[in-house]
């Protein structure tokens, strides 16, 4: 966040705590941690902590998410990452003048973002995207309607998807979590030549009713318009405040959370997102 910027600021409290029972030694990769790199927040405090002490090797990968190595022991081991974020107080940008650019006109970092990859099966839904979406203006718009289409097309249910669950078969059954709804945006976009990316990490139950459940991780996309990647959201489908980013990538491949090279079985999971103060200036 800009010195100079004088918008309405909140501070987050967020984090993560994982419980894992290993029989033997196990390599993993854990993606938790806030993105330095994103200039929507700024991060006021952090800690990362495991029991036993454990070593650890921090990097980050290709799309500059912050990633640690580490070994979890034969036995019960406990991640904990802790964090304060200093966020803008005001929700999701909306400019519906976003325009889409041609494919020749993107940079190049941006192409990556329109092929198929593995759970989002732009080239499959080639069709259906075209015969849902060619009469929406192109741009801003555009991507809004194929988010207003998920949102009252397929249904968020708990446990209706799992690990290999594609957009296409999202697509099919008509029901998903989070991650199926990023990923059928990122697909439809794909599909009709605007650049999508997946994304995922914290999101505080701000201005929005207690849904009942325990807090989780949650996923969205990106859609590079206007210039620039642009915020969308089809499981809410309305502006949200106080989005952490954690991971980008292709799809949920490039940001998984916990990555275990053996057989660690998670026992337990809890997650935290919450304002610690009113807005400031």
């Amino acid at each position: 966040m800009s010195s100079e910027e004088t918008f309405e600021t909140l501070l987050l409290s967020i984090g993560c705590e994982f419980g894992y029972q290993a029989d033997f030694a196990t390599a993993a990769i854990v993606q938790v941690e806030a993105r330095r790199d994103d200039n929507r927040f700024r991060i006021a405090r952090e800690s990362w902590r495991a029991t036993p002490e454990l070593q650890t090797d921090s990097y980050a990968d290709w799309q500059g998410n912050p990633n640690r190595r580490l070994i979890i022991p034969p036995g019960t081991t406990v991640l904990t990452y802790d964090a304060e974020i200093e966020i803008s107080a005001l929700p999701d940008e909306t400019d519906e003048s976003a325009t889409q650019s041609r494919i020749e006109d993107l940079p190049a970092e941006t192409l990556v973002f329109l092929l198929a990859s593995r759970y989002c099966l732009s080239d499959a839904l080639s069709d259906e995207a075209w015969r849902l979406f060619a009469d929406a203006p192109p741009g801003w718009l555009r991507v809004q309607a194929i988010c207003d289409w998920i949102h009252h097309n397929i249904q968020y249910r708990a446990g209706a998807s799992t690990p290999l669950t594609t957009s296409l078969d999202v697509f099919n059954q008509k029901a998903g979590i989070c991650r199926d709804f990023a990923h059928m945006g990122i697909t439809f976009c794909r599909a009709v030549g605007i650049p999508a990316r997946y994304v995922f990490g914290y999101l505080p139950d701000i201005g929005v009713s207690d849904p009942g459940t325990p807090m989780d991780f949650h996923a969205w996309f990106e859609a590079y318009l206007g210039g620039r990647w642009r915020t969308f959201d089809a499981r809410h489908n309305f502006p949200r405040i106080g989005r952490v980013s954690v991971g980008r990538g292709r799809d949920a491949v490039d940001c998984a959370m916990l990555t275990t090279f053996g057989d660690a079985t998670l026992q337990t999971m809890k997650v935290w997102a919450e304002p610690k103060t009113n807005p400031k200036h």
